[in-house]
């Protein structure tokens, strides 16, 4: 089982903990973690791009000047995809970009993300965070303390406080336990997660 300094909000060392091999110990898939951030990219898509085809522009319905006699190249209609202010070829319409992929390809992907952030020395276990009211300054400071300027913070549902005290800090984001995904684990540099939610992580993935 992996071991990992326990520390408080202050950045002190207070003890050890052992953390679930079935979780935070398993070898490393990185095809796997792959294919769920792509499938987490895709499934963020709004898919709300349009362009309008030949036939959806206002106008052109009379042909620009007849057929033979004048010299110029044939032309039905001044909306044909050649003319400026014509309509798009091949053009991107509303569509839904997302897709399913299977639930055992997700938690694998997730624990091999975790594995990945104790393997390499980028989890921080801290004891609790408490704060009574949203203040950036205090999660800032807390960052200070860890030489820390890039972190998911996962914490244990009914933390709100931090979470908005969190979210107005560039390249930091605090997330609950039930709401991990692999993509955010990979994205940020350091892995901050307190003992609770560690538990919380064991219980569901475990």
């Amino acid at each position: 089982m992996p071991k990992v300094t326990v520390y408080n909000i202050n950045g002190e060392q207070i003890g050890e903990m052992e953390l679930s091999d079935n979780v935070f110990g398993v070898e490393v898939n990185v095809p796997v973690m792959h294919e769920a951030v792509l499938n987490y990219l895709a499934n963020q898509r709004q898919g709300t791009h349009s362009t309008k085809r030949r036939g959806e522009v206002r106008g052109g319905g009379i042909k620009p000047w007849r057929q033979k006699g004048t010299g110029r190249a044939r032309q039905g209609s001044i909306r044909a995809p050649q003319w400026i202010k014509g309509g798009v070829v091949f053009g991107p319409k509303p569509r839904d970009y997302s897709y399913n992929i299977p639930k055992k390809v997700k938690r694998l992907a997730l624990k091999s993300a975790l594995s990945s952030k104790v393997r390499d020395n980028e989890i921080i276990v801290i004891d609790d965070i408490n704060i009574d009211e949203p203040k950036t300054k205090k999660v800032v400071d807390m960052l200070k303390k860890f030489n820390v300027k890039n972190a998911l913070i996962v914490i244990p549902e009914g933390k709100e406080n931090v979470v908005l005290s969190s979210r107005n800090i560039p390249n930091v984001k605090a997330v609950y336990a039930n709401s991990l995904n692999t993509y955010d684990v990979l994205k940020y540099d350091r892995f901050i997660i307190t003992k609770d939610a560690v538990n919380k992580v064991e219980e569901v993935y475990a």
